[in-house]
């Protein structure tokens, strides 16, 4: 019988103690939605994901805009994403969010709604997640994750039409790679982050050449 954190070998008692594995962020999810009572707010979400946990932080608000949410959602529930990510650049060691924001709740029949569909996928994702080829210094990470995960929140707050999702992606997967040190997924979300800037430029220069046609037009 295993107790604690020993273990048995066949010539006896082998005193190392067990190992026990991190818990996976898509088990941290499952256990907070199972938690959910009653509403839950922005602040309660940060809290219970860590005052000094960004990576968690990142993929979690990223996570939440990848959901086709009604229109207008990512301008409140991508002001987190903002701001966390601004706070990893400048290389804070605990996460702020105004009053007015941590306020802001969802019911627990819409956090469990939300969470039942980003589970399924984090979890999917996380088996292929492993500590590999990570480039970066611990604090230099959040810095440079920070950094391009701010240009992506800029790009999910502002209302483009289509313009959010792979910003969206490109800074869960920065986040996960920073949890993970994993220099293959962090190569992956800088390619789906330039890939993004180049949709939301299109978008942009689409509409605003369209605007000036218009524009000609009714002159």
């Amino acid at each position: 019988m295993l107790d604690g954190g020993s273990s048995f070998s066949e010539g006896g008692i082998n005193a190392a103690p067990l190992r026990r594995r991190p818990r996976r962020l898509s088990e941290v999810f499952a256990q907070l939605a199972r938690d959910a009572d009653g509403d839950v707010s922005i602040a309660h979400i940060t809290d219970t994901l860590g005052g000094r946990a960004f990576a968690p932080l990142l993929v979690f608000f990223s996570a939440i805009n990848l959901l086709p949410l009604p229109p207008g959602t990512s301008a409140v529930l991508g002001l987190p994403l903002l701001i966390i990510a601004a706070q990893m650049m400048y290389g804070n060691r605990r996460t702020w969010l105004p009053e007015f924001l941590g306020k802001r709740s969802l019911t627990a029949e819409q956090f469990r709604w939300m969470m039942e569909r980003v589970i399924p996928r984090l979890a999917r994702l996380e088996k292929f997640i492993r500590p590999r080829y990570w480039p970066f210094w611990r604090r230099q990470g959040d810095r440079v994750v920070g950094t391009i995960a701010l240009v992506m929140a800029i790009s999910v707050v502002l209302p483009i039409p289509l313009g959010n999702w792979l910003p969206a992606c490109s800074s869960a997967l920065l986040g996960l790679s920073l949890l993970e040190r994993d220099g293959i997924l962090f190569a992956l979300g800088s390619i789906v982050g330039v890939v993004a800037m180049g949709v939301v430029a299109v978008i942009v220069g689409s509409a605003g050449y369209a605007g000036h046609a218009v524009w000609g037009w009714l002159m």
